[in-house]
């Protein structure tokens, strides 16, 4: 695994961030070529609340370029591999029991993917409880900074011990709609979604049935091609916010610079040329045709009309259900060869985790399965993790 471990760190909870939170006495790369060995001013708020709080934080975890990839694949420092199975640098960390938790910015569905490969807990709560000051921005209307951990109890210690408002942060949402989360109703009814089951293998049907029987709740099976719709919706306004992010890293004042160019121009596009992968470039080139004059309104605009839409949907679901559960991933590992077919293939898999990252909300992650929330209910969608 690509890990960044700091010595003699002595506290009863360790912590690693992944590398799309910053940090001011390890590098913060983001996985990009184009940050290599970038120092930060500042650290991530994240990081110095669970500092003052007396977390260890023992080393940062690789991730894939800009975190918008399967599992962290696509990271300038190459693939984590094993038997030609992709494998996922924090999960890999959680496992080998070096961290009690990985404090992650889930951008585009990888820590909730990982969790789900790997026999672990992810909680993604609902958008704006958690600050994302002095992380990465890329995608930031949907990114949220998220925890993993061995079980629900530890996932749910970090996230009540992060949760709160922060002036420094414009998203963060006042204490008052942050301390609801402490009131969230029992989960007594959930639906599992027809629409996203089509097309999964079968140990991920199998953790759903799985996950199913374990608990004593009503679960009715419901149509939604609705909410099956994020996924477009999603990947527009993904490459569309991360063209705007990343149009900072130009060569100029940090990051990687071309040795040859002549003049401006050919020094931002031989330094971005050289620094950016495939993936990046290509979501960098979506995204601008998305907002250019012709494509804003039949496209970008339509996208967040669409996001309304999709919240409108979970809303007409929640007034007769508690959770949705869905798929996390479409099957339980994902090989080299995965990629290689089909190297935009984070921007299909990423059909299971756009409905929560468009929407904003909650996201638990237990037994290979995901569980969708009303905003605010991420203690009661870990308590069912916990039964799971």
């Amino acid at each position: 695994m690509i890990y960044t471990a700091k010595k003699d760190v002595n506290s009863a909870c360790k912590i690693v961030a992944e590398d799309m939170l910053l940090t001011t006495d390890m590098p913060t790369a983001a996985g990009s070529k184009m940050l290599d060995g970038y120092m930060s001013l500042l650290e991530a708020e994240v990081l110095t609340i669970l500092k003052d709080k007396g977390y260890g934080v023992c080393g940062k975890a690789d991730v894939g370029e800009f975190a918008i990839d399967l599992l962290g694949e696509t990271s300038y420092n190459g693939a984590n591999t094993a038997d030609g199975k992709l494998l996922n640098s924090s999960s890999e960390i959680l496992k080998a029991n070096e961290a009690d938790a990985v404090i992650a910015l889930d951008v585009n569905g990888t820590t909730r993917r990982a969790a789900a490969q790997n026999g672990l807990v992810s909680v993604k709560p609902t958008y704006g409880t958690v600050s994302r000051y002095g992380t990465v921005p890329v995608a930031c209307s949907g990114e949220t900074v998220s925890v993993m951990a061995k079980d629900a109890k530890t996932c749910r210690k970090v996230l009540d011990d992060i949760a709160g408002h922060d002036d420094k942060d414009g998203t963060s949402l006042p204490e008052s709609e942050i301390a609801k989360k402490a009131d969230a109703k029992e989960i007594k009814r959930i639906a599992i979604i027809n629409d996203m089951m089509a097309d999964v293998s079968d140990d991920v049907k199998a953790n759903i049935d799985s996950a199913v029987a374990k608990l004593d709740v009503e679960v009715v099976n419901i149509d939604s091609s609705v909410i099956a719709s994020s996924r477009p919706a999603w990947n527009i306004l993904m490459s569309a916010e991360l063209c705007n992010n990343v149009s900072r890293y130009d060569g100029v004042k940090y990051g990687h610079r071309a040795e040859k160019f002549s003049g401006i121009d050919e020094l931002y596009t031989n330094s971005r040329t050289e620094a950016f992968g495939d993936l990046l470039k290509t979501a960098i080139i979506f995204g601008s045709e998305t907002l250019s004059t012709e494509n804003y309104m039949k496209v970008y605009d339509k996208a967040l009309r669409t996001r309304r839409v999709i919240v409108e949907e979970f809303a007409k679901i929640f007034a007769e259900f508690d959770a949705v559960m869905i798929p996390a991933c479409s099957k339980a590992f994902y090989t080299e060869d995965d990629v290689k077919a089909d190297k935009y293939v984070s921007y299909k898999e990423n059909f299971y985790t756009a409905p929560a990252s468009i929407t904003g909300l909650p996201a638990v992650v237990a037994g290979g399965v995901q569980l969708i929330g009303k905003a605010f209910s991420e203690n009661a969608l870990l308590e069912l993790a916990s039964k799971i």
